[in-house]
């Protein structure tokens, strides 16, 4: 389906434009037809060019940011396809949230429901978004619902930034690290050294493992690269296998502070849907379905699938999340009482930003770790490398004075 823009000419000859989603330009004329406009002009909408910065996390923020704009305008009595439509004709609107909207129009404005519609843009609507309006469509609370999804949207964006502010700068400072050192060891040391050999000095050992790593690195480079190509070819095809990537999550957190960072968040995250689902009107069995599917952790995911199974054999819901082993004892507390008290959706809430604060804290603890380790190992190999230069100087300054 392509995005139509058009020039048109309504029953009563006022001049209208717009945009309409169709296989082609023929058909877009024909739904424009159908609607009695007079069609002056179809032409296909201009794709933006793709930025660098586009990412997921733009989409997700399209999502959120349009579902909230959705629940307004259902909330003061605009229709449903009357609302898609006004959300889309929005100036500030991306391409991809356009062609979506306006093909979710097109489905609900022909008899379909908007979660079906939903349904076949997988790639934008998550199963949490199509079974919260699912239930919001049936009970008729569909703005209600809509704002709950863009809150939890919203919440998990902000959780992301979080964590990913805790890698991104150390990993920038470990990049810009080893470009230093590969220039370093294959361009000054060489330099550096061929004066000394050209002294006929004999060199010290902490110059000679310099010239050691420097000549490796100058010789033999290329071939150190291509293993480094092969072991990344080879990580990437281990976490494409299943098994690779169930490896890989359970390292992950077995990893100190990382771990209990990345562990907080799929609770948190996984806590916010559980009760979002919950307060829809959603059974708990099915909330925690969905919910396994929310986290990329497969160990965490593949535990609360156990735990959904348990709790259909007859197992309390906090019993059943100890049976795992993977949750700690704070959320399977959580669960027991919140069940017992018939108020989890509260608590889980509470859990929620419970674990928000302390993710938030924990990447703080790791960045403040990481920035100063990765400027004191630098600093150590920078200073290596003038001290093994250094030396072989120095000594032949002695020897000069003691002659």
């Amino acid at each position: 389906m392509t995005v139509f823009v058009y020039k048109a000419v309504d029953a009563r000859d006022n001049a209208v434009k717009g945009s309409v989603v169709a296989d082609s330009a023929r058909q877009a004329r024909d739904i424009l037809f159908e609607r009695g406009l007079q069609v002056r002009d179809v032409a296909e909408e201009k794709k933006a060019k793709r930025s660098f910065l586009r990412t997921r996390k733009g989409t997700a923020n399209a999502v959120a940011n349009t579902l909230r704009e959705l629940a307004t305008l259902l909330s003061v009595g605009v229709g449903v396809v009357e609302a898609l439509d006004i959300v889309a004709g929005d100036e500030g609107q991306n391409n991809a949230m356009r062609t979506s909207l306006l093909s979710l129009k097109d489905r609900v404005s022909s008899g379909g429901s908007l979660a079906a519609a939903m349904s076949d843009q997988s790639d934008i609507y998550d199963e949490l978004t199509r079974h919260m309006v699912e239930v919001g469509e049936h009970s008729g609370t569909l703005d209600v619902v809509l704002d709950q999804v863009a809150d939890f949207k919203e919440r998990t964006l902000q959780l992301k930034d979080r964590v990913l502010g805790a890698v991104l700068y150390p990993a920038i400072v470990l990049g810009t690290s080893m470009i230093v050192v590969v220039f370093l060891m294959t361009v000054v040391v060489p330099m550096l050294l061929t004066s000394l050999l050209e002294a006929n000095q004999e060199l010290p050992w902490p110059t000679l493992v310099l010239k050691t790593m420097s000549d490796t690195l100058v010789h033999h480079g290329i071939w150190l690269l291509l293993l480094g190509i092969v072991c990344g070819v080879g990580f990437l095809v281990l976490i494409r296998s299943e098994k690779g990537k169930l490896l890989i999550d359970q390292a992950v957190l077995r990893v100190p502070l990382v771990g209990s960072m990345i562990r907080k968040q799929a609770i948190s995250r996984v806590s916010m849907v559980i009760s979002t689902l919950l307060k829809s009107g959603i059974e708990y069995v099915q909330a925690v379905k969905i919910a396994s599917g929310s986290t990329k952790n497969r160990v965490l995911s593949n535990g609360l699938k156990n735990s959904v199974e348990f709790v259909t054999s007859g197992e309390e819901i906090g019993q059943s999340l100890k049976r795992t082993g993977l949750f700690p004892s704070v959320v399977v507390h959580v669960f027991s009482v919140g069940q017992a008290s018939g108020k989890l959706e509260e608590m889980l809430d509470r859990l929620a930003e419970t674990y928000d604060r302390q993710v938030s804290s924990l990447a703080n603890r790791l960045t403040s770790v990481l920035e100063p380790l990765l400027i004191v190992v630098l600093a150590v190999f920078v200073g290596f490398i003038l001290f093994a230069t250094l030396l072989p100087i120095l000594e032949a300054g002695n020897v000069l004075q003691k002659s």
